[in-house]
């Protein structure tokens, strides 16, 4: 916030969070469902693999299905593969990818490449041809799935851990044995568009709701944490005993661990021989668990992360609907922080705020992606942004930080990239960026500020109202930007259509100013101008000579509807709707110019107005 602004703004609150409950939606909908068995043996001395794959596959599409995809995601870290060459010729590579110049996977030996593979695969115990396409396997089916129709398949599979690149792999930098994520072979989604097949070139991801029942069995010294519930805890030990005895001594040298994870749509797990294991009960809430690296350095912060995670759950919670699990796992692995089902893996090597910072962000996808489950590669924003518009509020408590505006940041990159003339729009497939900077900001920054800017738009009360209808009404679905934008017009009572279409689908700018402020008579005339193609109402704020304020508000007239007063404290007129097509807008107030001492636009700088220097004006000083 300009240093010169806060006097003006002093006493004005424009964030108020409050919990609403709302019933769920009646519309038409389907989605595809597929349950999956697993059995994995895990070798970790060599890093390889096998397992067997049971799904029962369900299509609830209005059509035959004559085909099938999965995803092999671990034949992306082979040097020459799609991520590989992508790494090598974007302008800005990812940094943890890419090391003196030159990609780390197309470095990789043999014994550190990864690959998922498999060596047969069955309908209903008829053998299919399949072909594998890079990261991409392809089968035709003997026996089409009618609409509403079920099949099975089995598949023998094996596949080799790389060296941890990027989320998934061995041997971390920070010492994390295996993070186990993208490992398996994944059944692709279809929906009203069609397959969703895309090759895995470093963004996010897509999966089809379902019942997970996995059985890995690896060295008895290794500590697990995974997606799920541990249905032989007591058999397993490891601190998820719950007889209070401790577990019998098992013959050889592995165990096999048995998890069931219902209704998600990913399953990931990590392992570690000198993982701690902690877990904390929460009054009204899951059960936290905790496992992290057992190094000195990092105990106490590891330690101090466990109540804020709590704290940071019921922030949750409260604010955008109840977490639908009981448990859920923050896990040291991985290259920084990812968000899975019923967990993360985050870095753990970080100062204390940092380290709370990414646990926040990865819980808050607990919303956004693992329940709230949009196609991320097509609409990243709607995962990352709304993450990082909520983890940011929940930050700002949990950490008190006592921001005036908790998104300042964002507003910030999203600044700079208008700038730097790299913009995308948010619409673009997230491996079509031509700049990693570009997709970071598109999603995470411009993300965030969809939802912080509509809340100026329609009013921070209505906002939070519309997050917690969209929670109720889109869970464990894949909602659309239509859905969340739906939402907000039958929360608000308002059109907001055209803040869908602009803001996302194009990189139309927001740019309004003063033009100019004059005497009429006893009155003053203020005349406002839009200078970008991007429509807005308009919060006017105006300080008197004798320090009095009050705000003028200038609906959109295409918004066919307006928003409550968002400055309780001060009096607010409602002026005349003012029409996109008109470049400029007057209006007059009922006081003399002189003893005008200032005039803002957009006081809760919640607009995104990529020149806020014409947006106030100053009585000269004489």
């Amino acid at each position: 916030m300009n240093i010169f602004l806060k006097p003006l703004l002093k006493g004005i609150c424009f964030l108020g969070l409050l919990p609403f409950i709302y019933g769920q939606s009646n519309h038409s909908y389907w989605q595809q469902h597929v349950d999956y068995k697993m059995e994995v043996d895990f070798n970790v001395e060599n890093f390889q693999y096998e397992g067997t794959q049971e799904l029962t596959y369900t299509n609830n599409s209005p059509e035959e299905i004559d085909k099938v995809y999965f995803h092999m995601y671990f034949n992306a870290f082979q040097p020459g593969s799609e991520m590989d060459i992508r790494l090598q010729n974007i302008a800005d590579p990812d940094r943890r990818m890419f090391v003196d110049g030159q990609s780390r996977i197309a470095n990789l030996k043999p014994e550190e490449i990864g690959y998922l593979r498999a060596s047969s695969l069955k309908q209903e115990g008829i053998e299919l041809d399949f072909s594998l396409e890079g990261t991409v396997l392809v089968a035709k089916l003997v026996k089409p799935i009618p609409s509403g129709g079920e099949t099975t398949f089995e598949m023998k599979f094996n596949g080799q851990v790389p060296l941890q690149i990027r989320r998934s792999g061995r041997d971390s930098a920070e010492g994390v044995a295996l993070s186990m994520v993208q490992w398996y072979p994944k059944l692709a989604e279809y929906d009203f568009e069609g397959w969703h097949a895309d090759p895995y070139i470093g963004r996010e991801f897509h999966g089809v709701w379902g019942d997970f029942d996995v059985k890995l069995t690896l060295d008895k010294t290794y500590v697990v944490g995974a997606s799920g519930y541990l249905q032989n805890p007591d058999e397993i030990g490891h601190g998820y005993e719950t007889s209070g005895k401790a577990p019998k001594k098992v013959r050889g040298k592995t165990l096999t661990w048995h998890f069931k994870a219902p209704n998600v749509h990913d399953f990931m797990w990590a392992a570690d021989p000198e993982y701690i294991h902690d877990t904390l009960e929460m009054t009204d809430g899951p059960t936290l668990h905790f496992f992290y690296k057992n190094k000195p350095e990092l105990l106490e912060n590891w330690k101090n992360l466990q109540p804020k995670t709590a704290d940071a759950m019921n922030f949750f919670n409260n604010n955008v609907g109840p977490y639908p699990y009981e448990q859920y796992s923050v896990i040291q692995g991985g290259d920084g922080g990812m968000e899975y089902a019923m967990g993360t893996l985050i870095t753990g090597d970080r100062k204390f705020p940092s380290l709370v910072g990414v646990m926040v962000h990865e819980l808050a996808h607990s919303w956004f992606q693992h329940v709230l489950a949009t196609n991320e590669l097509k609409h990243s924003w709607m995962d990352e942004g709304f993450t990082s518009f909520i983890s940011n509020l929940c930050m700002n408590e949990v950490m008190q930080q006592n921001k005036d505006n908790p998104f300042e940041n964002s507003y910030a990159s999203y600044y700079g990239l208008v700038l730097s003339g790299n913009e995308q729009p948010q619409s673009t497939h997230a491996d079509r960026y031509a700049l990693n900077s570009a997709y970071g900001i598109a999603a995470y920054s411009k993300g965030s500020i969809f939802l912080s800017q509509l809340g100026y738009v329609i009013g921070q009360e209505k906002l939070m109202e519309s997050l917690r209808k969209y929670y109720a009404d889109f869970k464990f679905k894949h909602p659309t930007p239509n859905d969340i934008i739906r939402t907000a017009e039958k929360v608000s009572d308002m059109e907001l259509d055209w803040y869908l279409i602009d803001w996302t689908q194009t990189t139309n700018t927001i740019d309004y100013s003063i033009k100019s402020i004059v005497a009429e008579g006893d009155k003053t005339k203020i005349t406002l101008e839009r200078i970008g193609l991007m429509p807005m109402p308009m919060d006017i704020l105006i300080v008197y000579e004798d320090d009095s304020r009050e705000t003028f508000y200038a609906p959109l007239r295409m918004m066919h509807g307006e928003k409550t007063n968002p400055y309780n404290s001060l009096e607010r007129t409602v002026l005349e709707d003012w029409p996109w097509a008109y470049p400029t807008y007057e209006f007059l107030i009922d006081k003399p110019l002189n003893t005008v001492k200032a005039v803002v636009l957009d006081p809760s700088q919640l607009m995104a107005d990529i020149d806020f220097t014409n947006n106030v004006w100053q009585k000269a000083v004489e």
